[in-house]
């Protein structure tokens, strides 16, 4: 008995001593994914630059394709532009790098722009704007309201040049849809022109 428990002793020594099996490297896919995600990182310094000439990006995802050699990866960005004077378009831009699916959202965004209908720094009427399953309501504001918004309708508004505007989404989230329902509101809009009244001469 006591050489048995000698015996265990030992072995369990070894099994101390034994070195860990060493962890196996991350996988290329893995070193892929952390190279990506250190580019979208800086994706800040990116939106930074192109606010500068007066865009905003919306949003930027990373896409992944899964191909027979493993996975494709590419960057999608949204990205809305106008001219803070009734003047605004929104444009999609895919490519391998940040910057080239900005430049190409940019470029779209720049020639697809719509002119919006404004009284003043704020719309004329009350509009609900509709896109798939998404809604927008907006109403004109008094001056000091601001805009009460969300992250894509505020970029729209900002970037079109109103300053005062109520709005409040409704449906669908997603920021692609959001922004088409805003601008199918847009579109929409009607200013009211009241004419001098004109009267007929009225003798006898």
């Amino acid at each position: 008995m006591a050489k048995e428990e000698k015996e265990r002793e030992e072995l369990g020594k070894q099994e101390e001593k034994a070195p860990e099996p060493k962890k196996e490297a991350a996988p290329k896919e893995e070193e892929e994914e952390k190279e990506q995600a250190g580019e979208v990182l800086g994706k800040e310094k990116v939106k930074k630059a192109a606010e500068e000439t007066g865009e905003r990006v919306v949003r930027i995802s990373r896409v992944s394709k899964v191909v027979k050699g493993g996975k494709n990866f590419s960057f999608s960005a949204l990205v809305v532009a106008g001219d803070g004077n009734g003047q605004v378009g929104m444009g999609l831009g895919k490519s391998n790098e940040v910057v080239e699916a900005i430049k190409k959202a940019s470029a779209k965004a720049k020639g697809n722009y719509i002119k919006v209908k404004m009284s003043g720094d704020t719309i004329p009427h009350e509009v609900i704007g509709r896109f798939k399953a998404s809604r927008v309501i907006m109403k004109p504001a008094g001056s000091g309201t601001g805009v009460i918004a969300g992250g894509p309708v505020r970029a729209l508004c900002d970037a079109a040049g109103i300053r005062n505007i109520l709005t409040k989404s409704l449906g669908s989230r997603n920021p692609v849809n959001v922004v088409k329902a805003t601008l199918n509101g847009f579109k929409m809009l009607r200013i009211e022109r009241v004419g001098q009244q004109t009267t007929g001469d009225t003798n006898g």
